[in-house]
Order: C-alpha cells, then structure tokens, then sequence
C-alpha cells in the first residue's frame, strides 16, 4: 500500500481504478490558444493600438485547420438530405447589428453609402471575432448595383445587349476549380437566353482580413450579364434567378463529385442589388473591398449587417446580408419549416423546370439563409412582393390582437388567418430588413425582441437601425424618430418613394383579395364539445389497460390526480436522481428517451404566463393547398372550384370524445381509421407492424383521405382474449414513421394525423407526438384515469370535506385535466421560444438519448442521438414487457404497479440521492469530530460507485497511462478545494441559516459560495468579528453556530437571474464573481417562483418585495434575448466590478458546444454547464424528468468545441449536477471541467433528510424553510459543510495518486483517461451504447493553471470621468460636488456603471455623501445609467438605446431631445427596449417613448416617460411609473407591486391591461392626484416637456383622464382607496 493511504483509502482506489494502468496513451495534440482578454471598446489611438497588439498576438497558435469540425460537403445540396447532416442545425447560432438606409427621392448619393458604411462601424459591438480576435464573423453590405464602378475599365461583350444583370460569386481558390466554376454559371446563364458580358475580378486588400478569414477567403469576381433592352425587369429578374437556382445545383454538384477544395456561393445574383460581405469586422469592410471606397460609388438603398455567431470558424457565406434579407435573430422551428417547405417544394417538382434547381431549403445552410430563400421565392410568387412574403411567413400575432378587427386594419385578420391555413410561421426572435431593389424595409416577428428604430429626415432619408446614433443626421432635419414594436413593418417603396407605416402597409397587402371570402372556402372550425362524463372501463379493465399501456401508479395518483384537480400539472422538487431511461432497470416508453431542447443565449424563450398574448395552440386538420403553386389568384380559384372546404381548425390539438366523432363524420375530410395494434406473433413483430402502417397510411391518401386517425384503442367487438392477443405500435413511433414517409412520397400536404391512443397523459407525452407530426390527440386511457380519479372513494371524501370545491363534476376535472395539458404545451413551446403551436408541429425539437440509428431513421428523422442505444427490437421487448404484466401466464394485475420513477421506494427503482445514501453522509460527518471520517467516508463513496447506472458517468471508469505514486507527492486537499463551488440555491428558497452556513463554510476552505438570485444582507459583506470563541456564536449572527471570528459570510458567487432580485450597485461591487444565471437544470428556459409564504419581512427587504407577496423570476428573455445581448450584460458586469470574473450558467444540451463558443467569444471568464437533474427550488414535474441533457454530453461537448475553435483557455469550465464524491470530480475533470458545483449534497451534508417539500415551505430540519419554528430546528454547522469537502478532496487526491498524477489540472482536458466500465456493455439497455463521444480528445490546449483575471472591457467613457479632479475630489471626500459634461455616441455603453461600482465599492449603496452630475450630448450606447447610485445625476440632450437606468439603486437620469428638434416628443421613440429593468430606486424622466418592457421588475424607481410600448410595468414590485401617451399592451402582467399612471385620453387603456393580478381605476383619491402632479412638475423642470406642461396647465380636467394600475398589495394606499382618503380627512377635522 502507497505511503499514506488508509484502509478506506485503499477500498476506494480500486473501486475507482479499474483496467490495465499501464496501457499508455498518446498525448493530445494541443495547440496554443488566443490571449485571455479582449478590448471591446476602443477610445484614442492608444487603444487601437493595444487592440492590434492583442490581434497578432492571438494569431500565433491558432489551429491549423479552420476548418474542422465543419462538414467540407453538404450533400443535400445536391442530392437528398442525409441525417447526418442535421447535427449542423444544433450548431450554426447567430444574432447581430442590422439596419438600412434609403432615399424616398429616388437620387443615388455617395452619402447613403458613406452612411451605411458607418452605421456597420457603429454596431461593430453587436458582431463577434473568431479565435484570433480579428476574423470578424461576418459584416456586409447591399446596395443598388453601381453600374459606374462595375464597367469602369472593362471590355464588355454587348452584343447581346447592354449590361443588366450582376453575380456577386465566391469562386474557390484554385484557377483549374474556378474556370470550372464559370463555365457552369455561364451555361446556366445563357440557356436563359441572357449573355456574359464580362468576369470583373473584384479589387480586395487581403492584408485587411484575420488569419482565420485569410485562409479561407475564396476568389471573389462579378459575373456581369447583359440582356437585351426589350426584356422588362421583372421578367430579367424572373431569368435571373432561374439562372442562379439552376447554377448553383450544377456548380455545388461538381464541386462535390470533384472534391474541390473551395466552396461555390453567389452573394447576389440581380439586376437591381448587389452585396458586399465577408468573414470581416465592420471596419474593415470597405478596407477590404476597395469598391466601397470609391466616391463614385453611389446608391439609393443600403442595408448593412454585422453578424455574431457562436460559430467561430470563417464560413464567407454565411456572412450577411443574403439576397433579400438581412436578419438579426433565429429561427427556433426551423427543422419543421424545412420539413414543410421541403414537401412543398416536391409536389411543385417537375422535370422541365424545379427538377433543376438548387434545393429550395437546404439543411446544410443557416436559418437565415433558409428564410431568405422561402421569402425571396415566395415574393416571386405572381401578384406578390416582398412586403407580403414576410407577412405569410412571419406574421404577427394577431390571434388576440382585437385592434386588426377595426376598420382601420380591413382585411389584415383574415389575411393572416388565411395564410395560418397553408403556412406555418417561421418563428422565433427575429428582426428582418428586406430588399429587391423595388421594395426595402423591417419587420419584427411577434414578440418584438430585438431592437428596431428608426428616422426619416425632411430631405427624404430614411434610416433604420439596430441601435440608434448610428447615422450621423443633423437633430434640426429629423421630422420622425420612431421604433419597431412586435410584429410590425416599416416599408419604402422604391418606385414612388412612398414611406409605408405599419398601419399602412399591412391593410395595402390584405386589399389585394378578398381574404374573408377565400378563408370562408378554405376551412370550417370544430367548436369545443363538452366532455362525456361517463366512464366506459370498469375498475378491472382500467388496471389492465394502465398496465399494457405503461402507466405507473405516480401517472395516476401524481399526474393526474393533480391535472383533475388543480388544472396544472404536478409540482416537484430537488430534481431528478433517477437513472436516464436508457440506464433504468425498469421499462419505459419511447417518449422517456427524448429530451426537450430549450433556448438560451442564442434566442430567447417566451413568458407563456404572463406575455401569453402573443402564443396560440390553434390548429387545422386536412390538406393543405401549396401557397408556392401559382401565386394568390391560382388558390383563390383553386378554393373556388373546389366549393368544399379542405380543412378544419381546431382551438387546442387535444380531443375530446364528441370533437374526434364531428372530425371522424365530416365527409369532406374523408377521414380513415387506421390500427396501430398487431398480433402478438406477427412475423417480423413491430419493424413488419410499422412498415404495414406506412403503406395503409399512403395508400389511404392516395385515395383522398385527408385526415388519418392512428389508434391503439383496442376494437369494441374484441374481447378480452383478442387484446391479450395484441401488441400495438408505441404511438410516438407510428406518428412519426408515418409522417416522414408520407414526406418522402410527396404525400404530406395532403393530409393529417390524428393520434388516438392510450399511451400519453402528460403534456411531454403531447409534445413528443405533436412534434413528430401529429395535428390532434385523443388521449383515450387519460381521460378515463380523470373519471376514475374523480369516483375513487378518496376523492369522493375528499370533496366532502370540502377540499375539492374547486372541481364539482365529472366536466369540471376533465376540463381542469385539459386546460393542464394546454398550459404545460405552452410552456413546452415557450421553452424553445416558439409562440404557435402549428410551428412547432414537426419541428422535432428533442435530443435521443438511448435511441439507436434505426429507430431514429425510422421515426425520428433528423433527431440528435449521439450515444446511439435501444435498438427497435428492443424497443419492441420492452412493449413487451408491459404486456405480460397485464396479460402474462400470473393472474390479471388488480392493483397498478408502482415503479418509483418520481419518488423513492424500497425495491423500486434506484435513486441516487436515496435515504441509505443520506444516512451514509450523515455518519461519515458525526464521525469527522471523532477524527475517523474518512474510512466511514469510504463506504459512503463506495456506496455511490456500487449503486446501479445512473448517470452517463457510471458507465465510465479510469484507465491510466502512468504508475501509481505516493499520495504525499499528490498536490494537497486546500488546493483541490479552491476548485470546489457550492450550488446556486437563493436566500428564500434555503432559509438564512443554510444560506450564510454555506457561505461561511465556502470561504473558510478557500472555495465559492453562490447567492443564488435573492440578493444578500450587505451585513454579509464583511468578515465577522463577534465570535464568542467558546460558544461560536456571533452578535450579529445569533442564529448560525460554530462560529469562528474572522469568517466571512459574504457569498463568493453572486448571481444575476431573470428576476433581479436584490441586485444593486453594492451587490455587484461585493462579488469576487459574478454569475448570470441562463438557466438552471430542474426547468431551463424557464422562470421561478418563490411562494408569498416564504416571502417574509427579511426577504422582502433584501428583494424589495412585498411581504407574503409570491415573487415570480420571468424566463430570461429580457435583456438577455441573444448572443449580442448576454455579450451586453457581460460588459455591464465588468463594467460595474472590473475587479470580478463573469461567469454564465448554461444548462447541458445538444448543441451547447457552439452557445459556449458564443459566450467565450462574448467575454464571460467562466462558463457553467449544468444538468438536467439539477436544482433544487420547486419545478414542473415534467420538466424535471424530461427536459435538458446530462452534464457529461454537455461538459464533453463544450470543452471539445472551445479546444477545437482555439477558445479553450480564454475561459474557464465549471460543471454541476449531482457530484458527490471524488471520483465524480476526477471524471468531470477529465471531461473538461476546471471547477466543479455541489449542491444537493451541500444541503445533506448541513442537515437536509431529503423529505421533498422544499417549496411547501414545511421543510422538517430548517434548511429551505421561513418558518421561524422549523428555522430552529436547523443544527449544521460551517464545520459540517467544509468536513465533508475535505474528504471529497482527499478522494480526489487518492485517485489522482492510483493514477500517477501529482495535480487534478493535470487530468483536466483528458478524456483518453477514461474507457467503459466492462461490466455495463453486457446490460440490455446500455449495450448498445457507444460513448466515443465522451471519451474522444478535444485537441486543442488547456492551460495548466485556472484562468483567474477576469476580462477586461477596455477604455470606456467613464474612465475619462473617473480620472477628472473633480470627481476624485469628491469621491475621496465622500462630499462636495462636480459637474461635467462631455459628448456621447452609441459606442460608449454602460455609461456610468463603473462611476456607480466605484462608489459603491467605497460607500456601498446608502453613503455616498457627495453629488457629480454630468452633462451629456448624443446618443448614448447600451446600458445608460445602469446600477447609477444615489447623489449621482446623469442627463443626455440627445436619446439613449436599449436598457437605460437597468439595476438603477439611486440619483436621477434625465433624457430630453436637443433643443433644435423639430419631432414630436410622445410620437417619437427616445430610449429603447427594456429599460429600468430591475431597478431598486432614483429617478428617471424621458421626454419621449419608451420601448418595450418598460419598467420589468422596478422595485423602487421613480419613472415618467411619454409612451411605451408593449409589457410596461411588466413584474413590476414597488415604484411608480407614469407615462404621458400611449401605451401597448399588456400592462401591469405579473405586478404585485408599486403603482401605475396612464393618460389616455380616448379612454381605450383598460382594454389593453392584464388584469389578471392588477386592477385599473380612475384617480380616486387627492393623494394620488397629488402625486402624480408632483411627478409630472418634476417631469417638466426636468426635460421641458411640451405634453406635461400641457397636462399641468389644465390639470384638474386631465386629471380625468388618467388611469392608475393598482395591484393588490397596494389596495390600501392613500393613493389608491377613497376610504383611506376620508379616514385621513376625519384626522385632519
């Protein structure tokens, strides 16, 4: 035995070192990365200089191939998709800068361009760099083609007429290719009867471009077409892209049968419009092209793009603009759109034209790529133009919008509700810019996420932009200022020069038909029914079917009982410690192995709760006509030949009894029923079963059905001998065969599926079918479990007793059971940011896990399986087994088998944070006083490793390249435990005592505590020095014990959420990291909620709430929408606490790789990557089990793609979820982690028994309790926690020694380290897993140190502050006054966030004593006054972008428009998006309009503005906030908190309120008339406000016309009750 080790020691070494130690490995290949910090923003030619130092300093040791990892051919670009290629579409994310420029006059400038090209460096924040910090990663430009720089000096062949028509074309490098190349395009251009008059070799300066883009940069040169005069430019148009769609399938095909080495792309190919673009940052574009530099190149259009994508290899063509789009966003459904298009596009097929062509969609390309092909070809459509493809394509939402039903929208209802039927919407966070060269204009998809402004001058300019102060035009020629609110449109038509509003351009489109007439021939709705509330299976029958289906006990008595009773499904907590399916001992369904993705970072997910206005579950069964067949007068006529309509709309896709029998009797649907049951002896079993579906499937539509109902409902007639005879097909798999066969034959649009089956109760269940192809469920077996629930004798007494009221009959529980369902799709959908469910249908938005390629090929078509797994005979076994529990040789089943999926029972099914395990922690912590732990440690640890496969981990085991060494040459316990981090749990989900007992225990063995997101009492923030050393008990924490002066209970981590709870200037200035929470494992992409019970006075003050007022965290969508946007909130953390590392929570999923390339590329120092069975706060029980991936997939896949892409050590790598022992950390390391969370076990090892009633606030040991009684009970100790991580370090270092190394970062990165555990290739289920993903070396270098300086943001605007006297002089003095002034540009973000850290850092947020007011003129970045602190007064003669006065604590902001303005302040926008978002105090006045989600979680703030848009005072906890003009809709969603002013004069305002907590009332009392005078008088000394001095001069007659929003919890303010107003009045006499 090794000097040192114990007999415990020893037991643990083996069990963690099986395999040959002497099988030595080759060493990765490792290649230097880029430095550790990038400048963002650059001030003065100093820091130009610093930034070029950095650029060639990164671009010594960037890998050699830029291209791996990034398949080189895509073979469904010219042949049929390949499955394979479908993995492209988890890795290609981007958002970016946007906007366009164009003249309504008609005159061609150099300015526009000079403009444009401006603008592009303005946004250059908004983009993002490869690994050398120069390749930008994409920036372009689309203008008229200027004809005057194209011919100069050319010799144009115009013997087939004059020069018309330009190609901009990527051309591979290689001569012998690119004449290849030409060849092909001039065929595909003259056999449309068009001419090549010339190759125009474009002139670049390849000097200008980053390494990374000079080694892939392609040969770039003009194809210049002539055509004769007499053909008219939309029939030149027509050949043009006829030539280019047939081009690039005859050029991409020899490319690929040639195996060239460069890549074909046209950029543009038109007679109108040419594009610019490259792999290039903003400012180097036209330093690049030198075309773009000449004066003489002129335009009256541009459109400009700077793109960010988490892709960080140089891929020239996805640069930006495409040919009729630029888009800053992503489309969440794109999967099933190309799916949809795809069989659009084959039945349009034919020999003689499309046969030809490129593919119209192509999974191989981006999404925007994709969407620009769809629009540009759907605008080609006759009688179409591009305004109205983007109308079909990405409508608005106007399922809810009652104002489109008025006279001023005519038509622009049933125009969309017309289109619902033939096309789904590519939805997701988008803003597009458009332009043909005849139209050019921006739209917003419906939910506005994405910032758009714009401007139009009195000389005719129209610009609009991502951010605004990006074109530099004079204040006195602006006539507009305005802003793109949620699914609307701006438009210019080229020809006349005419400017088109939304509510302009929208009512011209619908009046090109009569959409009500064309919508009356199309579909007829299935109205609701009522539910049949008679059961039809006896208690006997139920069982049996339950069993054969799969149901465990917890479905019924958990699942349904909860949707029947409460209409929401069952909430649980502490995550998910059952094995994956794949690894469970126990059966499952098919559903089990599928994980639902979700977003984050790159595309945001949707509030289904409170902006639920915006999503819709609305279906339609039938076929649907081909809206790319012929254009709009071909359907009309084809809708009226037909007489008939074709489809049938549905308001939910979940079917009722008497709704599936009026869809089964509608003839016109012509509907057929198909079995998905077959004998039990059927050769060939389910693979015979699923292919006889197919061909009944296709067969019946060929023969005109347009609905197909598949059902597992065993026929009536059979009796039970026959069922006991039969198997059936699991529905998950016979939807989704029969779907993409019926794509594959071109069948598809032609009808739909309808599943009837007894095998789906839980909205997972629905999702799964719904997303494979299904339209409408009839969950049979569900709503005959809901009557048997409702007549169970516990039931029955129950609602005797008076417990059920709430459900009375048999309707109210199946209604209640469906509206659960309904509300967890929502929230399914809003999870990935999809708003409708039609774009979610087939979109397959899952990951297998455990599914082998024949499965997934059969059925899932394009679904992610990267392990591989069960096999469809397997599948089939396992069906199996549920079969003979019901109808085996044993007697009939009488009671349902419980199988312990949810809850641990003896015997049941494993759970890795089991009683016994508790009890094992539990000893091994009383025995550390005694000095024996760590054998008793051992047998926890080894406990842990016996159990059964739980996690992907314990298939893994250690199989070393080096002989074992002495544990004293291992490097010591203090140093592993540095690495060592607690979990983020809120102070308010944990009660203090577990909170500040972590904190304290993190800090005294040199590790991090996180806060979690409930803020922190700043008496935490210094160490703790009343220490009665013989009690351990402390004056100022008299409830903690064991106690040691000098402790700190401050956490380490501090944690920024969705909710902004407690996050202050002083918060963030205290933190030695600060972490923005993207998602946590139990429920990614999802909000949280903290229950008013356990919102007491303490936490309420900390979150500046109200006391027993529930405290709901929205999704993450609100200022972190995108990659560009989390790349914001990253710089506004430096900015506040230069001092603290940014770190980002990601939760593990498919595809996680490239959002991790993102994040690095945005300058978080530390990116997280969690579980899915993560968490510990209460969450929807489905999404605990079913969505998210383990850390092990997304821990591998990060560390592999940043190693890969040269960004592995600008970051560092923390992993959590579930980590228990050592060996845990030792496996994550060798994974790729550098630290690693603990968090469940923390609480066990403080005192948690693992009772699972945390958000029930009952928790029986006082460790996730506010109830002061349980609170006592609490008994852990700071020594308890900091014991047990000393015995996880001391494992640590045995199995380092066992495996010969000195250093746990010497393990990091080496996955060659580990093998498969021998034993588990033999079990059923895992065999067939293949974990050479896991296992696989990333390449790539891995720094032998932890990256511990945090990056820098470079010189900023406040540091010129900082540095003046004046403001030294009273910083240092803590009084006295400065003023300044300075000027400001949209570059300049953040603006006094690290003024605010300073002073915080010295003062904290309350003692300040001085006063620095600056002067500003411009238009501010990003972020103006964010945390701004009291005594500190900001104000901008100018306006400001998104995200003003966010995390605002004190002091005022003042934004008032320059003087010479000729606009119309409350008709112009002048702040941004989401702006006092989570502010705690101060004051903010805008003479102007807001954005949307004005005011999101202000708890405290002060705020007048004069409009806003949509979501104002959304979440909203304390504060008030009036607004001078109008507003959008849904105001005061979720505000429980704080008080609202609206002056509406047109009395129209409570129609657009969300009165589902608020109210809405006149004026009702003097005190609030009071106050809201007293807010606009400041308004107008502050801003000068023309509409408040109007207000004010009048004011006891407008005084009428305001609203005020009053939530509950303000109901008895004196603002707010008539009767505290009289009250007061009677005092007074």
């Amino acid at each position: 035995m090794p000097r040192g080790w114990t007999r415990g020691a020893a037991v643990l070494a083996w069990a963690a070192f099986v395999g040959p130690l002497a099988s030595a490995l080759s060493a990765m290949p490792r290649a230097r990365a880029a430095p550790s910090a990038r400048p963002v923003a650059w001030r003065g030619a100093r820091a130009l200089a610093q930034r070029s130092r950095v650029a060639a300093a990164a671009t010594r040791d960037l890998p050699a191939n830029p291209g791996a990892g990034v398949p080189k051919w895509r073979a469904d670009a010219c042949t049929e998709w390949e499955d394979r290629e479908l993995l492209s579409l988890t890795g290609e994310r981007d958002a970016c800068g946007v906007g366009f420029i164009a003249s309504q006059t008609g005159e061609s400038s150099r300015r526009i361009v000079t403009y444009a090209l401006n603008a592009l460096r303005c946004m250059e924040h908004r983009g993002g760099c490869s690994a050398d910090y120069d390749s930008g990663d994409g920036a372009g430009l689309m203008t008229a083609i200027p004809w005057k720089v194209i011919v100069d000096g050319l010799d144009l062949d115009q013997s087939g007429g004059p020069p018309r028509g330009l190609g901009m074309i990527f051309l591979p490098p290689d001569a012998a290719e690119a004449a290849s190349a030409r060849a092909l395009f001039e065929e595909a251009v003259i056999a449309q009867g068009l001419t090549v008059a010339a190759w125009r070799v474009v002139p670049v300066d390849n000097a200008q471009l980053g390494v990374l883009a000079a080694r892939t940069v392609p040969r770039i040169e003009q194809l210049v077409i002539g055509a004769d005069p007499s053909i008219l430019p939309e029939q030149l148009e027509a050949r043009l892209y006829e030539a280019r769609r047939r081009a690039e399938r005859t050029v991409l095909t020899a490319a690929k049968e040639g195996s060239w080495q460069g890549e074909p792309y046209i950029a543009s190919f038109s007679g109108r419009t040419v594009v610019y673009k490259g792999m290039v940052r903003s400012a180097v574009l036209d330093a690049f092209y030198l075309d773009l530099r000449r004066e003489d190149y002129a335009s009256r259009l541009a459109i400009y793009h700077r793109r960010f994508s988490t892709n960080t290899m140089p891929r020239w063509s996805l640069a930006q603009p495409m040919r009729v789009l630029g888009h800053n966003g992503e489309i969440n459904t794109l999967l099933g759109n190309l799916n949809w298009m795809r069989a659009r596009e084959r039945e349009i097929v034919s020999a003689s034209s499309d046969a030809a062509h490129s593919p119209l969609v192509d999974r191989a390309r981006s999404d925007s790529a994709n969407l620009d092909g769809a629009a540009e070809l759907l605008a080609r459509q006759p009688g179409r133009d591009l305004p109205e493809a983007l109308m079909v394509l990405v409508p608005e939402a106007f399922e809810s919008n009652r104002e489109l039903d008025g006279p001023k929208w005519a038509g622009v209802s049933d125009f969309y509700k017309y289109h619902a039927l033939l096309q789904e919407a590519w939805d997701g966070p988008a803003l597009l810019v458009f332009s043909d060269g005849k139209w050019i204009g921006a739209t917003l998809d419906r939910n506005g996420l994405r910032p758009a402004r714009y401007l139009r001058t009195s000389d005719g300019l129209v610009c609009m932009m991502s951010e605004t102060g990006v074109v530099p035009v004079p204040a006195e020629t602006i006539v507009e200022k305005g802003r793109l609110g949620p699914g609307q449109m701006i438009a210019v038509e080229l020809s006349s020069g005419h400017f088109f509003h939304n509510h302009e351009i929208k009512p011209k489109v619908a009046a090109r038909a009569d959409y009500a007439a064309m919508l009356a021939t199309q579909a007829r709705a299935v109205e609701p029914q009522p539910f049949a509330a008679r059961a039809t299976m006896s208690e006997p029958e139920l069982v049996l079917s339950w069993t054969a289906f799969g149901w465990s006990l917890e479905d019924v008595g958990m699942g349904v009982a909860d949707m029947a009773s409460t209409g929401k499904e069952s909430t649980f907590c502490m995550g998910d410690d059952a094995p994956l399916a794949t690894l469970s001992e126990q059966p499952h369904m098919v559903y089990d192995y599928l994980k639902q993705r979700f977003a984050q970072v790159t595309n945001p997910p949707i509030d289904p709760i409170r902006e639920g206005l915006v999503m819709s579950l609305a279906v339609s069964l039938g076929r649907k006509d081909n809206v790319l067949a012929g254009g709009r007068e071909h359907l009309a006529k084809s809708a009226e030949a037909r007489g008939k309509p074709t489809q049938l709309t549905l308001r939910t896709p979940l079917l009722n009894d008497a709704e599936l029998a009026l869809i089964e009797a509608n003839e016109q649907m012509a509907p057929r029923r198909l079995s998905t049951r077959f004998p039990a002896d059927l050769p060939g079993g389910l693979g015979a079963a699923i292919d006889r579906l197919r061909a009944q499937a296709a067969a019946a539509v060929e023969e005109g059905a347009h609905v197909l109902i598949l059902s597992d409902k065993p026929d009536g007639s059979s009796g039970p001998a026959a069922v006991a005879s039969e198997l059936f097909i699991p529905p998950l798999l016979a939807v989704g065969a029969v779907h993409h066969d019926l794509l594959g034959q071109s069948l598809r649009m032609r009808a739909s599926l309808v599943v009837q089956t007894g095998q789906a109760w839980s909205t997972h269940h629905l999702a799964c079918l719904i997303g494979y192809g299904a339209s409408a469920v009839h969950p049979y077996l569900a709503y005959e479990s809901v009557l048997n629930w409702f007549n169970a004798p516990k039931t029955v007494t129950a609602r005797k007793a008076g417990s059920l009221s709430a459900v009375p009959s048999e309707e109210a529980a199946l209604a209640n059971y469906r509206e659960s369902v309904e509300g967890g799709l929502l929230k399914i959908l809003s999870k990935i940011g999809i708003s409708l469910l039609e774009s979610y249908h087939g979109a397959q938005i899952f990951e297998a896990i455990g599914l082998s390629e024949d499965v997934v090929s059969l059925s899932l078509r394009g679904t992610p399986s990267r392990l591989g797994g069960m096999s469809l005979a397997e599948l089939e076994e396992e069906g199996r087994m549920f079969h003979r529990k019901a109808f085996g040789d044993a007697a009939a089943p009488t009671k349902l088998e419980n199988y312990g999926f949810v809850k641990y029972y003896t015997g049941k099914e494993h759970h890795h944070n089991s009683p016994p395990l508790t009890k094992l922690l539990h000893k091994a912590l009383e025995a550390a006083a005694r000095g024996d732990a760590y054998d008793q440690y051992a047998l926890f640890a080894q406990s842990v490793r016996d159990k059964s496969p739980t996690c992907l981990r314990d298939l893994l085991e250690f199989r070393s390249d080096r002989q074992p060494i002495a544990l004293d040459e291992v490097e010591p316990a203090s140093e592993i435990m540095r690495t060592f981090c607690s979990g983020a749990m809120s102070l308010g989900a944990l009660s203090r005592e577990a909170h500040e007992t972590i904190a304290v225990a993190m800090n005294r063995i040199g590790g991090k505590s996180n806060s979690g997101e409930g803020g922190e009492d700043p008496l935490r923030f210094s160490p703790i020095t009343d220490v009665d050393e013989v009690t351990g008990v402390s004056a100022s924490f008299p409830h903690l014990h064991g106690l040691r002066n000098g402790d700190l209970a401050s956490s380490a981590v501090k944690q920024v959420a969705s909710g902004r709870f407690g996050v202050t200037a002083g918060y963030l200035a205290n933190a030695q990291q600060l972490e923005i929470k993207m998602g946590q494992g139990a429920k990614p992409g999802e909000g949280g909620q903290l229950p008013g019970t356990k919102v007491d006075a303490y936490i309420a003050r900390l979150r500046n709430a109200k006391q027993g007022i529930t405290l709901i965290s929205p999704p993450p969508h609100h200022d972190i929408y995108s990659i560009e946007d989390l790349a914001q909130l990253i710089y506004d953390l430096h900015e506040v606490n230069t001092r603290a590392q940014v770190s980002v929570k990601l939760v593990a999923e498919v595809g996680i790789g490239t959002v991790a390339a993102g994040v690095a590329k945005a300058n978080a120092d530390v990116i997280q990557i969690s579980g899915h069975d993560g968490g510990t706060g209460a969450s929807p029980l489905s999404s605990i089990k079913h969505a998210g991936s383990p850390w092990e997939l997304g821990l591998a896949e990060a560390h592999q793609t940043l190693a890969q892409n040269g960004l592995r050590e600008r970051v560092t790598l923390r992993v959590d979820g579930g980590l228990k022992t050592g060996y845990d950390v030792v496996q994550a390391a060798m994974l790729g982690a550098d630290e690693y969370g603990f968090g469940t076990i923390v609480m066990i090892a403080e005192g948690c028994i693992m009772a699972r009633i945390c958000h029930t606030n009952r928790c029986p040991v006082g460790v996730t309790t506010q109830d002061e009684a349980l609170r006592k009970r609490f008994s852990g100790t700071p020594a308890d926690i900091a014991s047990f991580f000393e015995l996880v370090a001391q494992e640590v270092r045995h199995t380092l020694a066992a495996l010969g190394y000195t250093s746990l970062r010497d393990v990091v990165g080496r996955a060659d380290l580990l093998a498969r555990r021998a034993e588990t290739a033999a079990l059923p289920k895992t065999r067939g897993l293949d974990l050479s993903f896991l296992t696989a070396p990333a390449g790539g270098k891995v720094s032998r140190t932890i990256k511990s300086t945090p990056h820098a943001n470079g010189a900023v605007l406040d540091d010129e502050l900082l540095v003046d006297s004046r403001v030294r002089a009273v910083l240092e003095s803590n009084g006295g006054s400065a003023k300044l002034s300075a000027d400001i540009r949209n570059t300049d973000r953040t603006v006094g966030a690290r003024l605010a850290g300073e002073i915080a850092r010295r003062y904290g947020d309350k003692g300040f004593g001085g006063q620095i007011e600056v002067n500003f003129r411009g238009s501010a970045g990003q972020s103006f006054g964010a945390f701004n602190l009291g005594g500190v007064r900001l104000t901008i003669e100018g306006e400001a972008n998104d995200y003003v006065a966010k995390g605002m604590h004190g002091g005022a902001i003042v934004i008032k428009p320059p003087s010479a303005a000729q606009f119309t302040p409350t008709d112009s926008a002048i702040i941004g998006n989401t702006c006092l978002y989570g502010a705690t105090g101060g004051e903010l006045f805008a003479n102007g309009r807001a954005g949307e989600r004005f005011a999101v979680r202000n708890s405290g703030a002060e705020a007048v503005i004069e409009g806003a848009g949509d979501h104002c005072c959304e979440y909203m906890t304390a504060g008030i906030v009036v607004v001078l003009g109008s507003a959008g809709r849904n105001i005061g969603a979720g505000m429980t908190g704080g008080l609202g002013y609206f002056y509406d004069p047109a009395g129209e305002l409570p129609s657009q309120v969300n009165l589902d907590i608020v109210s809405v009332q006149r004026l009702p009392t003097d005190a609030a008339k009071q106050q809201l005078r007293a807010l606009i008088e400041a308004h107008v000394r502050e801003t000068g406000s023309a509409q408040g001095s109007q207000i004010l001069a009048n004011f006891e007659a407008e005084v009428a016309n305001f609203w005020q929003v009053v939530p509950p919890a303000e109901a008895d303010r004196a603002e707010t009750r008539v009767e505290v107003q009289l009250a007061a009045r009677a005092v007074a006499r």
